[in-house]
């Protein structure tokens, strides 16, 4: 059975941040909606890529070697095992994710007080 989200409706269903929310899975991966405000932990994931899509707002995605500037319509890739931190401090972001399905949002680091579990919104 197929699936259509609108996305302005499913952020309309939570304002936490830092605290992503699955909308849909595609094989081993799910798909995410997310609020960022401010900053995040460093942190890498091991075994997996992770995908940043900019829906509104400007994210800062800080990398041990340099830093890139995104806005809506923009995406980024971070390759598996590379360390880096976004930073949402213009104002709150929306983001979607696509991550395979194990990821942690705080990577393979012990868990902190940001340590969330994706809560299923659809």
């Amino acid at each position: 059975m197929s699936l259509k989200v609108n996305l302005e409706d499913a952020f309309s269903h939570f304002s936490d941040t830092w605290s992503p929310k699955i909308i849909a899975d595609l094989d081993d991966y799910h798909i995410k909606l997310t609020r960022l405000e401010g900053d995040f932990p460093w942190h890498a994931h091991g075994d997996a890529d992770e995908m940043f899509y900019i829906l509104d707002g400007q994210l800062r995605l800080e990398f041990r070697d340099h830093v890139e500037d995104l806005a809506p319509g923009e995406l980024i890739v971070i390759p598996k095992g590379v360390e880096h931190r976004p930073v949402a401090d213009q104002g709150e972001v929306k983001v979607l994710l696509i991550e395979q399905a194990s990821v942690v949002n705080t990577g393979d680091g012990p868990a902190t007080t940001r340590t969330k579990a994706a809560e299923r919104l659809v």
